[in-house]
């Protein structure tokens, strides 16, 4: 409400995953799909596979099924990533032109997100910033096109400058599968080199909403 008072639109950037699915969904049900006005809501992600947008894979298929079609959101303020695997990085290049025509700028000229939502993955990645890949290493780019060898796969990513430019960050995860990589984040020193998703909470302050599975590891105060 804040940012659609003072800037006129909220821009968010949606994030792919089971967790953040559930979330979607809960958004998409009566009474809260009629409660807000959605018309000054912008909607981005933050990751994309290198799939068609109608793919059973697709991060932009998974949030129009589960929110963005059952919402009365202008479909000019959604704004999905095209990534085509043979064009990987024209792809990567569009969108963070296309962010930074949206969005307004900080003063390193990155695009300013009011919020975007992130998971995490069993090995520690958030959006498609995976240990171990080269988009650990960009320091300017908004966004990127990463490889990730285990997958045998593109993708394309929002990077750390980005993440550290949005005004909130706020980080869903579930389940016992997640338990001992949050128990590394939240209790060991920091790894050198560090997990992605520590990078994140390490240089934004980021909200976790974790369930209690995945915060069975932690000691009780920090699981609250």
């Amino acid at each position: 409400r804040h940012a659609i008072a003072v800037e006129g639109r909220f821009n968010v950037a949606l994030s792919g995953g089971s967790t953040p699915r559930r979330l979607y969904t809960l958004l998409a049900g009566a009474p809260l799909c009629d409660a807000p006005d959605w018309s000054p809501i912008h909607v981005f992600f933050g990751d994309e596979r290198s799939v068609p947008p109608d793919h059973p894979e697709s991060n932009y298929r998974m949030a129009r099924e589960a929110l963005l079609d059952h919402v009365p959101i202008p479909g000019d303020n959604v704004h999905p990533i095209t990534a085509r695997a043979a064009y990987i990085r024209q792809d990567a290049w569009a969108y963070g032109q296309r962010l930074r025509r949206e969005l307004p700028l900080n003063e390193h000229g990155l695009p300013r997100f009011h919020l975007i939502l992130l998971g995490m993955g069993p090995d520690g990645h958030t959006a498609s910033l995976f240990p171990g890949t080269c988009i650990q290493h960009e320091t300017s780019l908004p966004v990127a096109a990463v490889y990730v060898p285990r997958l045998h796969t593109w993708r394309i990513s929002v990077t750390y400058p980005l993440l550290a430019a949005a005004d909130h960050i706020v980080l869903l995860t579930e389940g016992d599968g997640k338990a001992p990589v949050l128990a590394r984040v939240f209790r060991e020193p920091p790894e050198q080199p560090m997990l992605p998703v520590r990078r994140v909470a390490e240089s934004h302050a980021t909200e976790w909403f974790l369930d209690e599975a995945a915060a069975a590891q932690l000691p009780r105060r920090e699981s609250r």
